[in-house]
C-alpha cells in the first residue's frame, strides 16, 4: 500500500468512524445531523451515508419535512446487521458474550476452565463455545470476530501473552495468531481491564471522561481510560494496579514483590473480612486519584460483585474523605452496568471498534506496496 493509497483509505475510514458513532448514539439522524456533529462537508457526508446503506449497516427510517425546503431522508442504525464475540479469560473460568453493532449484550454463557489451563485448552474452550453462540441464529455470516479479554501481563500490540499471573503455561503465547489459526476468525486481543473501561466508554458515550475501571476477580487491576481513548502504556501492559505495594513488610505477591495491593487484600478476603478488604482497595483507588486526577471510577469483577455494596461504600467513603476540596475535585464512583459482563462486552466492542469504529492513526504512515 503506497502512501497516498493509505492516506485515502484512513480519511475514508476515519469519516465513517464519525457516522457510525452518530449512528450509535442518535436513535436516527439525516445528514445534516450528521454535519453539524462531525464537521463533515454535506458531499462527504453523503458519500458515506451511501456506503453504510448500501453495506446494510444503516437504513432509511422514514423522511423529515421541515416547513420549507425538500424533505430530509431520516436514517437508523441495523443494530443486528453485525455481531462480535467477547470472551472475558479468568484464572478459572471463560466467559462468552455475543454484541450487535449498537454494543448490546444477547447473550451471555460461562463456564469453568481447567485449573491451570493450557493454551490448547483455551483454544478448544472458546472453539465450543462459539459455535454455540454462533449458531443461535446462524450469525456466522454477520459474525465480525472475536474479542478475547486476558489476564496480564500481555503485549497487545503484538498479540502476545506474556508471563499471566497465576498460569503457568503461558510465557510469551502468540494467542492472537494462534486463535485466529484455531477458530478461523479476525481475533482481537487486550488485558481485561482494557477491555471492560472500553465497554464503560460505549455505554456512557462522549460525557465519560478521564476514568479507571477497578476489577477484582481472581487479581485485581485497573483499566484507564485517558483523553477519549483507552490508555495501554508504552509497552501496552497499563493496568497493573494490583501490583502496587501497599506494605512494605507485607506477604510475597505471585508477581515476586512483597505487600501488593492485591495479596494484601486477597488475604483480608480469603480471612473473611470482606470490611478490610475493601478498604484496602479503597486505599489504593485514592492513591490512583491522587496520581491520574480522574472523573469517574467504575468499579468490577466477579469477587468484588459478590459484595457490590461493601465495595462500594468503602471506595465512595475514601474517595470523599480524601477530596479535601469537594467544590472542585469530585470523582464518581459506581458499580459497573454490565455487571459480570463489562470484560467480555467490552472485548467484543472493541472488535466492532477496529471495523466500524476510529481508525488506528499508524496507518496513514503505511509505505511499501
Amino acid at each position: 500500500m503506497t502512501r497516498v493509497t493509505a492516506d485515502v483509505t484512513f480519511l475514508r475510514d476515519y469519516n465513517q468512524a464519525l457516522v457510525m458513532a452518530v449512528g450509535r448514539t442518535a436513535r436516527t439522524f439525516e445528514r445534516a445531523t450528521v454535519v453539524r456533529a462531525t464537521g463533515l462537508t454535506p458531499q462527504a457526508v453523503s458519500k458515506v451515508i451511501a456506503r453504510l446503506t448500501a453495506d446494510g449497516l444503516i437504513r432509511p427510517a422514514g423522511v423529515r419535512r421541515p416547513g420549507i425546503g425538500k424533505p430530509a431522508v431520516v436514517y437508523e442504525l441495523v443494530p443486528d446487521s453485525r455481531y462480535a464475540i467477547g470472551a472475558h479469560v479468568a484464572r478459572r473460568t471463560l466467559r462468552l458474550v455475543l454484541v450487535d453493532l449498537a454494543g448490546t449484550v444477547h447473550h451471555s454463557a460461562v463456564s469453568p476452565l481447567p485449573h491451570d489451563f493450557t493454551p490448547a485448552q483455551l483454544l478448544d474452550a472458546l472453539s465450543v463455545g462459539i459455535d454455540t453462540m454462533a449458531g443461535v441464529g446462524d450469525l456466522r455470516s454477520r459474525l465480525t470476530g472475536l474479542g478475547i479479554g486476558m489476564i496480564g501481563p500481555l503485549d497487545h500490540a503484538n498479540g502476545l501473552v506474556r508471563d499471566a499471573h497465576g498460569l503457568r503455561h503461558w510465557h510469551d503465547v502468540p494467542l492472537r495468531e494462534i486463535a485466529e489459526k484455531h477458530l478461523g476468525l479476525p481475533v482481537h486481543l487486550d488485558k481485561d481491564v482494557t477491555a471492560g473501561i472500553t465497554a464503560e466508554a460505549w455505554r456512557h458515550g462522549a460525557t465519560f471522561g478521564d476514568a479507571a475501571l477497578i476489577m477484582v476477580e481472581s487479581g485485581v487491576g485497573a483499566g484507564f481510560w485517558l483523553g477519549g481513548a483507552a490508555h495501554r502504556g508504552a509497552h501496552t501492559n497499563a493496568g497493573e494496579f494490583g501490583h502496587t505495594v501497599v506494605d512494605l513488610t507485607g506477604p510475597r505477591c505471585v508477581c515476586g514483590r512483597h505487600g501488593c495491593l492485591e495479596v494484601v487484600h486477597h488475604h483480608a478476603a480469603e480471612a473473611g473480612d470482606v470490611a478490610h478488604a475493601a478498604r484496602v482497595l479503597a486505599v489504593g483507588v485514592v492513591n490512583l486519584l491522587q496520581t491520574l486526577d480522574l472523573a469517574h471510577v467504575v468499579l468490577a469483577g466477579a469477587d468484588l460483585l459478590g459484595h457490590p455494596q461493601t465495595y462500594l461504600a468503602a471506595v465512595t467513603e475514601a474517595v470523599q474523605a480524601d477530596a479535601r476540596r469537594a467544590d472542585w475535585l469530585r470523582t464518581r464512583v459506581t458499580l459497573s452496568s454490565l455487571g459480570a459482563d463489562v470484560i467480555a462486552a467490552g472485548a467484543a466492542m472493541q472488535v466492532l471498534d477496529q471495523h466500524y469504529g476510529i481508525p488506528e492513526l499508524a496507518h496513514p504512515l503505511i509505505v511499501g506496496s
